[in-house]
């Protein structure tokens, strides 16, 4: 799917799995946002994002075309709660 130093593969590292489901329907991955965060850290130096939520967002897109879930959401709906400020106190 991807080199191994890329977003894509760190999040599948972080889930244990191999490769994701092809469609949102058959779909059964789900991160929370610590883990969304622990990624952004790894990551921090490929990332362009300034600050750790910047970069968790930044992940949060890659979630969204590798059809994962953020705590049960679809990652569009993730991205907008956190840019809403759902989830600041993870954040500070």
């Amino acid at each position: 799917m991807s080199a191994r130093n890329e977003t894509p593969h760190t999040v599948l590292q972080k889930l244990g799995q191999k490769k994701c489901n092809g469609s949102w329907d058959a779909s059964t991955e789900n991160m929370t946002i610590p883990q969304i965060m622990e990624v952004a850290e790894t990551k921090k130096d490929k990332l362009t994002g300034a600050s750790v939520k910047a970069r968790s967002l930044e992940v949060m897109g890659t979630c969204v075309s590798m059809r994962i879930r953020i705590e049960g959401m679809h990652p569009k709906e993730a991205i907008a709660a956190v840019k809403n400020g759902d989830y600041d106190s993870h954040f500070n």
